[in-house]
């Protein structure tokens, strides 16, 4: 049972969160959070400094630290939460990095896709992973070996971003296996992993850390209590990859979540029962928390990165300022006019001219659409990808409520825009949506400390629910006539039920 005090940490893609929770009630005791500024390259590189991140994590620990003030000795356990599939190179024994932290969306290995799939086909993929496609981190470790060769050596060691920060709280290399399976070296069949792929890039399996054993704990060490300002010795949770813990937040208060995070990458989490078998070309399976069930993490093929887009051209005003408009503008009318569409893969490799960026459309523009109508268009069009995506909730009976999280959440208009489309199922939204990733890494100390509290969404009226399901069948048209089939965007399907 969970007691005193205990700490979360989220080091998300873009902000770092710290937060103290009492352990009995999960009232929040103190919290902080810091921006982790992103180095966009021209080639594709998306890279973050270490010192910077280092020095924004002691910032954020210290300012907690120092708002519980004796409560600081009622500090009881921690845990880690971070972005997954992101690729450090760090020294085995001191864990000093020897790279910067590059992001689980860096695409500079994506013309390596090729030169995998060659050597380890789809079928390879399907039978090992239970998904279709190379994955970005062993592309990405190609890449890097190409141009920093005397990195990969056994006096190093690949981690990511969950792995060096508990690594710096404990001193133990763990791996978390939503990372593990973002870098092509994990067996989702037998929850183990796979040297097998490192072939590629001539190193063992020891490059990589040891695997998380459901949801063991370490010692936080003496240089690590030094370094934070917290007692040693206390357990450490993780680490887990921030959707793990995002699911694990929703499913402490709600027992069978679809958990939506609305983030920098709009991602769907469940768990499969027992017995069911699910199939998606880019879903991620984990160990599911309830032990022999399967968590699924299901990406879309949008994300906030389109939102901002959207904002940005059709609002024209500061971030802050465009968000006020943004919701005057869904206040007059929350869709877009009859016949106007937007297919939102703003971020997606283009499908007819492989060698351009982005797959998004408009379809249904008019010389008297607005910018306003754009902007309902795109926002109305992401949930409708989501829709799409997770079809099967409405014919199977795998969950029992939505839970939305994230960034985008905070919008009133995406709340009433995934009630009305999946109606009649129950939607909610996370209270301190920012904290449940945070709250999710603790969910090992028990208590309530790890469920985020749920606010029930009321359902749009009548009119507004057949306005969107009519919609919805338009733009499953014009997706449909626009794209075919897209071996990227295969909805989520049950594929077998064992008696």
């Amino acid at each position: 049972m969970a007691r005193g005090i205990l700490i979360g940490i989220d080091l998300g893609t873009t902000v770092l969160k710290v937060c103290a929770f009492d352990g009995a009630t999960g009232a929040v005791r103190a919290r902080a959070s810091e921006r982790l500024p992103v180095s966009m390259l021209r080639d594709g590189g998306r890279e973050q400094s270490i010192p910077k991140l280092d020095a924004a994590l002691q910032k954020a620990m210290r300012t907690v630290c120092s708002s519980l003030g004796t409560g600081l000795s009622r500090v009881h356990g921690v845990g880690v939460a971070a972005q997954g599939g992101s690729s450090i190179i760090a020294d085995r024994v001191s864990g000093r990095a020897r790279t910067p932290m590059i992001s689980w969306n860096d695409a500079r290995g994506n013309a390596y896709s090729a030169r995998v799939l060659n050597h380890f086909p789809r079928e390879y993929w399907r039978r090992l992973a239970l998904r279709d496609f190379a994955p970005a981190g062993l592309c990405r470790l190609i890449w890097l070996k190409e141009r920093r060769p005397e990195l990969f050596n056994a006096g190093h060691i690949h981690i990511g971003a969950g792995e060096y920060l508990f690594h710096r709280l404990t001193g133990v290399w763990r791996q978390d296996p939503g990372h593990a399976i973002q870098i092509g070296a994990y067996d989702a069949a037998n929850f183990r992993l796979e040297q097998e792929p490192l072939e590629m890039v001539g190193m063992p399996l020891s490059f990589l850390a040891p695997l998380r054993a459901t949801h063991e704990t370490a010692p936080l060490s003496r240089r690590g209590a030094r370094l934070f300002g917290i007692p040693e010795g206390i357990p450490v949770a993780g680490p887990y990859i921030d959707q793990e813990a995002g699911y694990l937040s929703a499913a402490s208060a709600l027992p069978n979540p679809l958990q939506v995070s609305l983030g920098t990458a709009w991602v769907g989490n469940f768990e499969l029962p027992k017995g069911v078998n699910g199939k998606s070309p880019i879903q991620l399976v984990l160990p599911a928390p309830s032990g022999n069930r399967r968590l699924v993490v299901l990406p879309l093929l949008t994300g906030s990165a389109s939102w901002d887009w959207a904002l940005s051209r059709f609002v024209d005003q500061g971030h802050s300022a465009a968000l006020e408009r943004a919701a005057k503008v869904f206040r007059d009318s929350l869709l877009p006019p009859e016949g106007l569409f937007a297919v939102p893969w703003f971020t997606q490799q283009n499908g007819l001219f492989p060698e351009c960026s982005g797959d998004g459309l408009f379809c249904g523009v008019s010389a008297q659409t607005s910018a306003n109508d754009m902007l309902r268009a795109v926002a109305a069009g992401m949930v409708f990808e989501f829709a799409r995506t997770f079809a099967f909730i409405r014919t199977t009976p795998i969950v029992d409520g939505i839970v939305l999280g994230g960034g985008a959440s905070k919008g009133d208009y995406f709340c009433r825009l995934f009630s009305a489309i999946f109606s009649p199922l129950p939607v909610y939204r996370q209270q301190d949506e920012d904290l449940a990733a945070a709250r999710g890494a603790l969910h090992v100390f028990g208590g309530k400390v790890s469920a985020a509290p749920l606010r029930k969404l009321a359902q749009p009226n009548a009119g507004i629910r057949d306005r969107m399901t009519r919609s919805f069948e338009q733009y499953k048209i014009v997706f449909d006539r626009s794209f075919g089939f897209d071996e990227r965007s295969e909805p989520f399907r049950i594929a077998r039920r064992k008696s």
